[in-house]
């Protein structure tokens, strides 16, 4: 099976791309190594992870459509994106170019060059306001609060669209907070561990009165895996459409996941209490049922082993970040 996976220098596609690689699949991967964060991060996922990696935008649809047409990828999983929820309040035209045009030049390639089965990432984000946990595949998500939650749901819109017009199987993935080893540097665990280490102060939002489902990268690929192998049945419609929530569903209190990062480093840290800030919400909490009943995901990793995988990578010279 040849398979192109988008966002490949990322932390989710670099390990996604080296598990397919390792089991005998064709791999070929993508990356605009953006400067979102630190590109020495992604060269060196690529590096240890021995990935050969092609650096292309998707929003260059010439040379997105000379790709397709050379490699003919039965399956395409596209985990690039203009990723970060308070970036899109300051850089909102990012987000329209990666997540909306790119997004578009992608469905295009699949369409016109005979791609069977389309995996994208979507977004926990999606259900914004949504009072009601866990949050389901079946709720209502019509009220974003930031640009990055609107352009994700809007992925999720034209997958539809494209599915229905032209037989293409789509799967999204509303993937909660993922964590682990090579994780991104504006994300909670590496931005607490960098402090922490240094004997910084770390930024605790809404008062540290947060919850997260947190996710072990390793449990994240495992799910993904499944579902580029089962192609979805038809619905309801008649159409190869699925949206799955990809989580650990055992949501985690935000202060309980900082006194793991301290156990791990033995180091208690020095906390700054602010108030919530625009964009996040309080709580996310998947509910895995259709995932689970569907694909046969299981999440193993517990969070206090995958924490302290999380800091030997940390501390290891691997990490060119510490």
């Amino acid at each position: 099976m040849k398979i192109l996976v988008t966002g490949a220098a990322g932390f989710i596609g670099s390990k996604l791309m080296y598990t397919l690689v390792q089991r005998g699949d064709e791999v070929v991967g993508i990356d605009n190594f953006n400067d979102y964060y630190d590109v020495r991060l992604k060269e060196a996922r690529v590096k240890a992870l021995g990935l050969d990696v092609v650096r292309m935008d998707l929003a260059d649809k010439e040379a997105i459509d000379g790709l397709f047409a050379r490699e003919r990828f039965d399956k395409v999983v596209n985990l690039a994106a203009q990723a970060g929820v308070r970036y899109s309040i300051t850089n909102p035209y990012a987000y329209l170019q990666s997540n909306l045009v790119g997004f578009l030049n992608i469905l295009e390639a699949c369409r016109n060059f005979g791609v069977k089965h389309l995996v994208y990432a979507s977004s926990s984000s999606v259900y914004g306001l949504n009072a009601k946990v866990p949050y389901s595949e079946d709720d209502k998500v019509d009220n974003p609060v930031s640009l990055y939650a609107a352009t994700k749901k809007s992925n999720e819109l034209m997958a539809h669209s494209y599915c229905k017009l032209y037989g293409i199987s789509m799967t999204g993935l509303r993937f909660f907070t993922v964590y682990g080893p090579w994780g991104r540097p504006d994300m909670a665990p590496m931005l607490f561990a960098k402090a922490i280490s240094h004997g910084d102060t770390i930024k605790v939002f809404n008062h540290g009165d947060m919850i997260r489902d947190f996710t072990y990268i390793d449990d994240i690929v495992a799910g993904t895996i499944g579902c580029i192998d089962r192609e979805p049945a038809p619905n309801e419609n008649g159409l190869r459409y699925r949206v799955y929530n990809i989580g650990c569903s055992h949501p985690v209190k935000l202060m309980d996941f900082i006194s793991e990062i301290e156990q791990a480093l033995g180091v208690e840290a020095k906390k700054e209490f602010l108030p919530m800030q625009p964009g996040d919400v309080y709580q996310t909490n998947a509910d895995t049922t259709k995932l689970e009943t569907e694909i046969g995901y299981k999440p193993v990793v517990r969070l206090h082993e995958g924490i302290g995988q999380f800091i030997e990578w940390y501390r290891s010279d691997l990490n060119p970040l510490r």
